[in-house]
């Protein structure tokens, strides 16, 4: 006698998650999460645009045009005592950030490990990557963005997720489905991520360069006890 084969149960609520928690008092628990900071500061525009434009300049002569990569870096200046300002609340945002995570910092420093100018031309880009070597805090700062210009994304981390995702509802959407999440740069935008969170850019479409400052900063046992967040180290 054959056997038939059954059917297979297929399940799909008959209510929404919002209705679940009304009515069984579900509780929803969001962990691990992967935070990024977003700050407006045009009041450092002036002093990034001097520096940037020197180091610019400098690099400009010393790295021809490359049409495959069309990208000027300048080197890294973050001791120019022009940038005090700048670098002072760069160090202390990122102190607060790993502080108020919950990492253990009243003994330790933030030190700028890196902090240089980037001018990305049209069709440039950069791949996702995470920076290493020691690195804490990255972000960046845009001072000139223009239209069409390059949106910084930033991807899930969870490699288990990557593994198994489903397809989105609605890719402009931000969700816990989401697979990356871009932002529009603006002058004067600023924004810090821990460095484990990978970080692109998209392919630049305008015919005027967008410029921003990229910064990564490591962290150093600070002997002295501190309850409020230190003067970034500039070695």
């Amino acid at each position: 006698m054959s056997k038939v084969a059954k059917k297979p149960k297929v399940c799909k609520a008959a209510e929404s998650v919002a209705q679940v928690v009304k009515h069984t008092q579900l509780q929803v628990a969001y962990h691990f999460p992967c935070p990024i900071y977003v700050i407006e500061r045009p009041d450092f525009l002036d002093a990034v645009n001097t520096v940037s434009e020197e180091g610019l300049e400098v690099a400009k002569k010393a790295q021809p045009f490359n049409e495959l990569y069309p990208v000027h870096m300048t080197q890294s200046y973050f001791g120019d005592p022009r940038m005090a300002g700048f670098t002072e609340f760069v160090g202390a945002t990122a102190w607060n950030i790993l502080n108020e995570q919950g990492y253990a910092m009243q003994d330790k420093a933030v030190q700028f490990t890196e902090m240089w100018t980037q001018e990305h031309h049209k069709h440039s880009a950069m791949d996702s990557h995470v920076h290493g070597f020691g690195s804490q805090i990255v972000g960046f700062y845009f001072f000139e963005t223009p239209e069409d210009c390059s949106r910084v994304v930033f991807h899930d981390p969870r490699a288990a997720k990557v593994q198994i995702d489903l397809p989105e509802q609605d890719i402009n959407m931000a969700t816990p489905a989401s697979k990356m999440i871009n932002f529009t740069p603006k002058p004067g935008m600023m924004i810090f991520a821990n460095s484990w969170l990978s970080h692109s850019f998209t392919r630049h479409a305008a015919d005027l360069p967008i410029k921003f400052v990229h910064f990564n900063l490591t962290v150093i046992h600070q002997p002295q006890v501190c309850a409020t967040p230190p003067a970034a180290e500039i070695v």
